[in-house]
């Protein structure tokens, strides 16, 4: 006899399951519509996680925590407010290389549990060409025409997360038997229902006059268990174009080529307390996806000098336009106490499809006190609920649906400070980006709101600098393994912490 045999024969059906109530098939449906193990369908979640930025690139502007709106003279700030480009006097070439470190800590169930990734890379590489027009700085008019060219990072993806903890109520093969519902094993999703069904993880109810799917899971308690760790990073190439009219007025556009790779290995484990004759051990599912995506974009704004210590700015930036691709595969390994173990493993899948992010507003003080030192201010709204999947094979109305009632517009506020004493710079400054969550939609205290400090030095003579940085940025996020039509599943509540260190070699002619 084989193991789906020898469980039909023994108290499989004798389990807490068989007991419950029958599942209404229309909760069921719409629970399947936001599951988080859908490969299908990409995720409100997804939408989110390329849509967003984070404060990085150059030294100088990571000390200051991106408050350069209204300052410009930075290569990063032409990923922000192109205007910063007719700052320029002299032509310049920067190089950053950076470590970025990681952190998580995560509370499921009352326990507690902390990671930890590094990953050294490049968060910035640019070249400033500045054309003078004209030697009288007195006489109104073109001042000077500036190119720009190079390599912007915008995000990071490293990370790294686990948590473990008891749970004594649901499993996830109760959502691989929900999510099967009456279909014949022919007609299993194969990359997770039918994978499960393999690993005899799922089993038809005998019992029952239409075929229905239940757990080998005799009793609750189980061990539940994941960890996951993802890579890659967001950047644009950028091609820029500014110039300077009558030391007043700064203007500037960027087109930028946006790359992104996203991959994530993520395993999730089930240990039960079971000692009955040829129940379940254990199991493992093991997921993972690579997201690649291109894209471009354009940015235009302006820098007006009011006086010789005032200044303002503003700068917009059209959604991204991506063409994306996904890879994925998954496996199920399954371990009984009988000894029997079995394993089951998907095809390679794939799917290319469209996404649009968000349109930008970026609005900037700055203030500046001669060659003594400078102070800025910026303000920057991002609607996450414009951001939409498109695809010619798929329809993804339902998605663009929830990213439209979950998602709601983020604000970000910017100050970043330099003093100057003789040659050497010293910098700080702080950044707060408000939930994007809809109210309706938080699950809990963490409401992805972020918030950073940064600081940093700086050396430069007439030809030379070398500048470090350094940002800390904290948020607090939500993650449920799985969803249930009918009951609460624990979710997971991590607190996500980074630490950014770069530095920045300009040389200048």
């Amino acid at each position: 006899m084989n193991q789906r045999e020898l469980i039909a024969c023994g108290p499989f059906f004798t389990n807490k399951y068989s007991m419950k109530k029958k599942f209404n098939f229309t909760l069921i449906f719409i629970a399947m519509l936001v599951s988080a193990f859908n490969i299908y369908a990409q995720t409100d979640a997804d939408a989110f996680r390329y849509s967003g930025t984070t404060i990085t690139g150059t030294a100088r502007f990571t000390a200051m925590s991106g408050a350069f709106g209204a300052l410009g003279g930075d290569f990063s700030s032409l990923s922000t407010n192109p205007a910063g480009i007719g700052i320029y006097r002299r032509s310049e070439i920067t190089f950053t290389p950076s470590v970025f470190a990681g952190t998580s800590n995560s509370t499921f169930l009352g326990n507690h549990s902390s990671e930890s990734k590094f990953n050294f890379n490049f968060g910035n590489a640019g070249l400033i060409f500045t054309q003078k027009l004209s030697k009288d700085e007195t006489s109104s008019g073109w001042k000077s025409w500036n190119f720009g060219f190079g390599y912007n990072r915008l995000d990071n993806y490293h990370n790294k997360t686990s948590y473990q903890g008891k749970n004594y109520n649901n499993s996830l093969l109760d959502y691989f038997a929900e999510n099967a519902g009456k279909k014949d094993y022919t007609q299993l999703d194969e990359f997770y229902e039918y994978q499960a069904y393999k690993a005899y993880l799922i089993n038809p109810d005998n019992d029952t006059s239409l075929t229905q799917y239940i757990p080998a899971i005799t009793e609750y308690g189980e061990t539940q268990r994941r960890t996951s760790e993802t890579r890659g990073a967001k950047g644009e190439t950028i091609f820029s174009f500014g110039g300077n009219y009558s030391n007043k007025l700064f203007l500037g556009a960027t087109l930028g080529l946006s790359s992104l790779r996203y991959s994530e290995e993520a395993v999730y484990e089930e240990m039960t307390n079971s000692h009955v004759y040829d129940t379940l051990n254990n199991y493992r599912f093991t997921q993972n996806v690579t997201t690649d995506g291109s894209g471009v974009n354009f940015k235009i704004g302006f820098i007006y000098k009011a006086n010789d210590n005032f200044r303002f700015g503003f700068a917009v930036h059209t959604p991204t336009w991506y063409t994306m691709h996904d890879e994925y595969k998954n496996t199920i390994k399954s371990s009984f106490i009988t000894g029997q173990s079995y394993s089951s493993e998907s095809k390679d899948g794939s799917f290319d499809y469209e996404m649009t992010t968000p349109f930008k507003a970026i609005g900037s003080l700055g203030f500046v006190f001669g060659k003594m030192g400078l102070v800025g201010f910026d303000y920057e709204m991002t609607d996450y609920s414009s951001a939409r999947f498109s695809s010619s094979s798929s329809s993804f109305f339902d998605t663009n649906q929830l990213i439209e009632r979950k998602y709601i517009a983020s604000h970000t506020f910017k100050v970043g400070t330099e003093w100057k004493f003789d040659n050497i710079s010293f910098r700080g400054g702080m950044s707060y980006s408000t939930s994007p969550i809809n109210d309706n939609y938080k699950l809990s205290t963490s409401d992805y709101s972020k918030i950073s400090y940064s600081g940093g030095i700086g050396i430069r003579d007439e030809d030379f600098s070398i500048d470090l940085g350094y940002l800390y940025t904290q948020s607090n996020q939500f993650f449920q393994p799985y969803t249930l039509a009918l009951e609460n599943v624990p979710g997971v509540k991590q607190n996500i912490a980074s630490h950014n260190f770069t530095v920045t070699f300009g040389f200048r002619f």
